[in-house]
């Protein structure tokens, strides 16, 4: 007789709990081969763990989710559609904030859209969390991984470069298709993001200014992204995407910032003339790029006259935010030259 596994209960019990209103216990005996008496054994204890809510009477008990809920699926990515997933196995079992819902929407379709059009790979398991708190979606394909991709399509091999690239956003490798605005908004929607591929991983807390830093590597392959929102957030998709407008109230994607404490180390700082053309690259796609200092104490001076000088051009204007006085010298002192 099968044994009952809880933590594999909550990955189909939220929708299984809608589906089978009246007898779920039924339901659940049926699925897992164990006995009537077990699988009302392991209803209480969801009940008790919050994934289920029991009501009706002792003789014909109903379930509804609880304030836990999960769904997880897998599907085959050729000839996938993002939005029937969402609409049809996901959307239904959960209950968010408007705003919220909207984002995680947002979200979960751009990264499945991702998998379907860049991953080369053949599935893509999708996995939506509800607590008390968050929502928290994991996408994960078993393709080429996403620093692959970017190596072959822009000759980066190094993933923190390619990490900056990403950072900029309007990175892609189907520029006939895409515009690289979806994995760029979709980090910044997270209150809690991490990007895992080709044994690299980055992350980006929303508490720690957004900077991305490294984190620890899943070793599987594929693309692996988890994004979770905070259920009392603040922040709507409008304002996220209004952001990188040049005025903050449109939709253009006209304005990026640039993270330098991402390509520096306690080994490396911003010395080079070399670094500060990898910083500056496709920067004249947008109007406004912000070069962000923060944690960089100290640059140097062919870094700074490369950047701010020989590059500087009229296509977009270049603004260095969060300067320690270190490199606000050294920007003034090639600024004052040109």
């Amino acid at each position: 007789m099968a044994r009952l596994d809880i933590n594999a209960l909550t990955l189909w019990i939220t929708a299984a709990s809608q589906q089978h209103l009246t007898d779920l216990a039924g339901h659940v005996a049926e699925r897992t081969g164990a006995t009537r008496r077990s699988a009302n054994k392991a209803l209480r204890t969801l009940v008790e763990l919050n994934w289920l809510v029991r009501e009706g009477t002792p003789r014909k008990p109903l379930f509804r989710p609880g304030l836990l809920r999960q769904v997880v699926r897998r599907y085959p990515l050729a000839g996938l559609e993002e939005d029937i997933p969402w609409s049809r196995d996901f959307a239904p079992y959960f209950t968010l904030p408007a705003a919220v819902q909207r984002m995680a929407q947002h979200a979960f379709c751009e990264l499945v859209n991702n998998a379907v059009d860049h991953s080369e790979g053949t599935s893509v398991t999708v996995s939506l969390r509800q607590t008390p708190s968050q929502v928290q979606l994991l996408v994960s394909d078993d393709g080429r991984g996403v620093f692959n991709k970017i190596h072959e399509a822009f000759a980066l091999e190094d993933p923190t470069l390619a990490m900056l690239e990403l950072s900029k956003g309007k990175l892609t490798s189907q520029p006939q298709r895409h515009t690289g605005r979806g994995l760029f908004f979709t980090s910044k929607l997270a209150d809690v993001f991490d990007l895992h591929a080709n044994e690299v991983a980055f992350q980006r807390r929303a508490w720690e200014d957004g900077q991305w830093t490294p984190g620890k590597a899943m070793k599987r392959q594929g693309t692996s992204i988890y994004a979770a929102i905070s259920l009392a957030t603040t922040r709507t998709l409008d304002q996220v995407l209004n952001a990188y407008s040049l005025d903050g109230a449109g939709y253009g994607f006209e304005r990026t910032v640039v993270p330098l404490k991402l390509i520096t180390s306690s080994l490396a700082g911003l010395e080079s003339r070399a670094q500060a053309r990898r910083v500056a690259a496709r920067l004249n796609q947008f109007r406004r790029a912000e070069v962000d200092f923060s944690g960089v104490p100290h640059i140097g001076h062919g870094f700074a006259d490369e950047l701010f000088r020989v590059l500087a051009g009229p296509e977009s204007t270049l603004v260095p935010v969060n300067m320690s006085p270190a490199v606000a010298a050294m920007v003034d002192s090639v600024c004052a030259a040109a």
